[in-house]
């Protein structure tokens, strides 16, 4: 037990002192997550109001498909996009393997169907009598689309804030196509990984806490946010 409480003791000097490595571990992280969410969310929320509004042949079994990738593990993605990335695959001439744009890249795929399936999610359990109001005024698609998402807005923002919570604490991605290089891919999750099988405790115990409450306040967030529905 003296070698966990030590852990513990360092970890807090580490976070009181702001040491130079640990802020640079989360700044990565932080910065990877939010790209990833970004980009994942320009492209699933305008997917997510298509499938809803529309109706075409395949719908059901297109939401089926995006229900079941929201449960893809991330070890499935890094290892696609490993062999997408890698030398011999077909994009890589690009040389984006092991470095931060690899991990954006792989965190997007992963927010994608989560942030689309929530997101579908929030648009269809709308208040139909929008699109009926909007449609009698003689307003188009975009009109009710408008409407539906300004009504939804707190639910839609819950979508990208799941989807940022599940990039933000992934490893297999990152380890896969990042490559854990320091003061270059090394994120938290991939830290602790390290750091845990080198028996340094306190960096990871220090970087948990981090993660633990970046967590909390995700998690905060999303009951306000859904308290406000």
């Amino acid at each position: 037990m003296e070698f966990i409480a030590e852990g513990i003791k360092n970890a807090f000097s580490l976070i009181i002192g702001l040491d130079r490595e640990m802020v640079a571990i989360v700044f990565l992280s932080l910065k990877v997550s939010t790209l990833a969410t970004t980009i994942a969310t320009i492209i699933s929320v305008p997917i997510a109001f298509t499938i809803a509004l529309r109706e075409f042949t395949g719908k059901r079994l297109l939401i089926t498909l995006i229900n079941t990738l929201m449960s893809l593990p991330t070890v499935v993605i890094g290892l696609l996009l490993y062999s997408f990335l890698s030398r011999r695959g077909p994009l890589g001439f690009t040389n984006l393997l092991y470095t931060p744009w690899a991990m954006v890249i792989g965190q997007a795929i992963l927010a994608f169907p989560l942030i689309t399936g929530f997101s579908l999610s929030a648009i269809r359990g709308a208040d139909p009598r929008i699109k009926e109001t909007v449609l009698a005024l003689g307003g188009g698609d975009m009109r009710v689309a408008i409407g539906i998402g300004l009504e939804e807005r707190f639910a839609l923002l819950a979508a990208i804030a799941a989807g940022f919570g599940r990039v933000f604490s992934e490893v297999g991605i990152s380890m896969m196509v990042g490559g854990n290089i320091r003061w270059y891919t090394r994120n938290i999750t991939t830290a602790i990984a390290l750091e845990t099988g080198k028996g340094e405790f306190a960096l990871g115990i220090a970087l948990g806490i981090i993660l633990l409450l970046t967590a909390f306040v995700i998690n905060f967030l999303l009951r306000y946010l859904e308290g406000k529905r």
